[in-house]
Parts: structure tokens; C-alpha cells; sequence
């Protein structure tokens, strides 16, 4: 029989077994899953679609909050957001470049998921939660919605989850862009909040023209959210005419949309939307 250091072949491997075992085990000692978080570890399944953690506020069946961060205010508890909105952690919100943009989020970890997608709105900011890619704090409603039905409180009450997310365009079928006029509109001062964009659903760039002779496009600045303002050393001259430039460089034209007449806190429907 052969020796290898003075043991058998047959006892050589049982000690290379033994001490294999061994440092398995000090290996695994130091191991904790606990401090691992998947979302932060790998920022896309199998299938393309992107993992984050979720959660959500406000009444178990509404909106959560009336637009906040974005300035929506009622919008986001009627047609066509109808309550399936969220917020959104850091990169989602994009300090307010995000709003607008439309994801569809789904979940399969609970035994309530049904694993069907949900699309929602961005319409708020949210803070990520440690170690996450990105986070939706979303409605009781949309939350809701990724439910099996009948057990949308069930899943309500799962606390954090981790959930599957991709940017899709947004479609609002027979809505057109409008436009909600601020308050504390001035002949000097002139700002609006543009909701309802199909395609994109984020603005890079407003641009308005004032009176019906001019050609002059004037930049408008983004105030907050998807409120965008236009100071002026001389009087404003409306009817306005407002270009909209998307996340993508696409543009759209509603001309006149806002009357000579127009009223400070009134809103304005145009009758364009982006091609989706």
C-alpha cells in the first residue's frame, strides 16, 4: 500500500476532508446574510427588470399625499392618475426631474404579490432606505394594487417589500396636456404646473411665447417639481403660447393655450399631447 507522509492514501484524504470541513465552517462564521440587501447587491433580475425596496403612506385606499414635491396637488386622487401614484427615493425624484415619469413596479415575495404589474406615477419625494438602489414610497392604493385579489390589506401590512421596477411610457387614452396657472400670477410673473405628459412623461425644457404676432420663445425656469416659472422686467403680454421639450428632445406646441383673459389659479387644457 502507498504512503504519503507516512499515512495511507485512505487516511491522507479523510485529514484533507476533515481540514476542508474546517475552514468551511471558520469561513462561514463570519458570513452574516443580515448585512447583505439584494437590491443594493444586484440592481437587475434575470429578466431586465430593476429591484428596490418599497413601502407606502398615507390612507390605505388613497393617494398619499396631494402631489407634495411635485406639485400636482388634488390631481393625483383623479383621473388620470386616479390614486396610482408614488413617491420616489433620490433616484427616482432627480430633485424634481422625475416627476411625471411613469414606472410599472410589481412584487412576488409575499404570498399576497400577484406578481401582475401596476403602473404608477411619480408625484413625491421619499428618502432610499440604507443600502438600496432606489425606493417607491407609494400610495395605499398602487401599493394595493400589486395584490392578489382580496388580499390588498394582507400585503398592506407586510411592511418593507422588495419589489421589481422598469421605466415605461406614460398613457393617459383621450388626455391631453394641461395647464394649471399659480396663484400668485402678475402682469411680471407667470408660472404654470404641466401635467398629463404621454411618452416621457419628464420635461427638460418649457419655453413660452407671448402674444399672437410674436416669434420670440422665452425660456421658462423649473421652480420646483413641474411647476416652471418666467420673471419679466416688463409687463407679459398673453395670450401665451408653451413649448414643451421631453426627457428624449421630443417637442409639442400647445399655441394660445392660455388666453389673453386668463385667471391666476385656473386651469387650461390644450388639445396636444407626445406621440407614445
Amino acid at each position: 500500500m502507498a504512503l504519503v507522509l507516512g499515512f495511507s492514501v485512505s487516511s491522507n484524504i479523510a485529514y484533507i476532508i476533515a481540514l476542508f470541513s474546517l475552514l468551511m465552517i471558520s469561513s462561514c462564521s463570519c458570513f452574516n446574510p443580515k448585512l447583505l440587501n439584494a437590491s443594493k447587491l444586484q440592481s437587475y433580475t434575470s429578466s431586465g427588470w430593476s429591484l428596490a425596496g418599497a413601502t407606502w403612506y398615507g390612507s390605505p385606499t388613497g393617494a398619499g399625499s396631494e402631489g407634495a414635491a411635485c406639485g400636482y396637488q388634488n390631481a393625483v386622487d383623479e383621473p388620470p392618475f386616479s390614486s396610482l401614484v408614488s413617491a420616489g427615493g433620490p433616484s427616482l425624484f432627480k430633485s424634481g426631474k422625475g416627476c411625471g415619469a411613469c414606472y410599472q413596479v410589481k412584487c412576488t415575495e409575499n404570498a399576497a404579490c400577484s406578481g401582475n404589474p401596476v403602473t404608477v406615477v411619480i408625484t413625491d419625494s421619499s428618502e432610499e432606505l440604507a443600502n438600496e438602489a432606489a425606493h417607491f414610497d407609494m400610495s395605499g392604493t398602487s401599493f394595493g394594487a400589486m395584490a392578489k385579489s382580496g388580499q390588498a390589506d394582507q400585503l398592506r401590512n407586510a411592511g418593507i417589500l422588495q419589489i421589481q421596477y422598469q421605466r415605461v411610457k406614460c398613457n393617459y387614452p383621450g388626455v391631453s396636456v394641461t395647464f394649471r396657472v399659480d396663484a400668485g400670477c402678475n402682469p411680471h410673473y407667470f408660472a404654470v404646473a404641466v401635467e398629463y405628459e404621454d411618452g416621457d412623461g419628464e420635461l427638460s425644457g418649457v419655453d413660452l411665447k407671448q402674444a399672437l404676432d410674436s416669434d420670440e420663445w422665452t425660456s421658462m425656469r423649473q421652480s420646483w417639481g413641474v411647476v416652471w416659472r418666467l420673471d419679466s422686467g416688463s409687463a407679459l403680454q398673453p395670450p401665451f403660447s408653451i413649448k414643451l421639450t421631453g426627457e428624449s428632445g421630443s417637442t409639442i406646441v400647445a399655441n394660445n393655450v392660455i388666453p389673453a383673459d386668463y385667471q391666476p389659479g385656473q386651469t387650461y387644457r390644450s388639445i396636444v399631447n407626445f406621440k407614445v
